[in-house]
């Protein structure tokens, strides 16, 4: 069994009277592509948030490599080697394709974007920007305004731009969410062009998508976990069928 790179242990994170994480124990091991699914109101996007440090939890941990990154914020985990993609896509629309890669290239070298005019000609950031770019499917548009990208193409996009940091775990947040079929089919091509080589956190509602690309999955109910195991277990689970999967299982 492949090592864990990240464990996370009772995490806790209410909002008021509501506990959108309930106590959540999750092990993530090197290379897996691993699914959280859940209903609307799950917790899911509070789980990401937790381990991605834009939200810190009330109480509990979370180890990514060895280390306790708990009280990290996102941009220190990022650094580490953690990266999100997120549900609503997060680029620089004013900027072309590869501008945008190649910012994230900038960002995570740790230079200032004070200094991005005369970067836009420097090599050492265009050149892995076009490879990430040909990477993902987008090499011939390369010098599209983000803009004028169709939907498909900037989610693609904001993954090359998560990509360029350099991410050992990629957090990714509904990354088919709003594509018609062909773009959701190129996204789960290029996503399974990935397995293996990177760890990956899947959430998505796309039960087609979770089953097609998940080594193990994880269904999270009213804040807690109430199953994990790989696809074929999480279709057979009484308990998940009547809690989420109902007869579409």
């Amino acid at each position: 069994m492949a090592e864990a790179i990240l464990e996370a242990r009772a995490l806790r994170k209410s909002f008021g009277a509501l506990a959108a994480t309930d106590g959540v124990d999750l092990d993530l091991r090197e290379g897996e592509t691993h699914a959280i699914i859940g209903p609307n109101g799950a917790g899911k996007t509070t789980l990401i948030g937790q381990l991605s440090g834009m939200l810190q939890p009330d109480s509990g941990s979370i180890r990514f490599a060895g280390e306790d990154i708990t009280g990290l914020s996102a941009p220190a985990r990022s650094m580490k080697g953690l990266a999100r993609s997120f549900q609503v896509t997060s680029i620089y629309r004013e900027f072309s394709a590869l501008d945008n890669v190649a910012l994230a290239v900038q960002a995570h070298a740790g230079h200032s974007f004070r200094f991005w005019r005369p970067a836009q000609e420097d090599p050492a950031l265009r050149n892995p920007a076009r490879a990430i770019l040909e990477e993902v499917g987008l090499g011939a548009r390369a010098d599209v305004l983000a803009a004028n990208l169709s939907h498909g193409e900037q989610r693609q996009l904001e993954i090359a731009m998560v990509l360029a940091t350099g991410p050992r775990l990629l957090l990714l947040d509904e990354p088919v969410a709003g594509m018609g079929t062909e773009e959701s089919q190129r996204m789960v091509e290029f996503l399974s062009t990935l397995k293996g080589e990177r760890t990956i956190v899947l959430v998505e509602h796309d039960m087609d998508v979770v089953f097609t690309l998940a080594d193990r999955i994880s269904v999270l109910v009213y804040g807690r976990i109430i199953a994990t195991g790989a696809p074929a277990e999480i279709r057979a689970n009484p308990e998940v069928r009547a809690a989420y999967l109902g007869e579409e299982a």
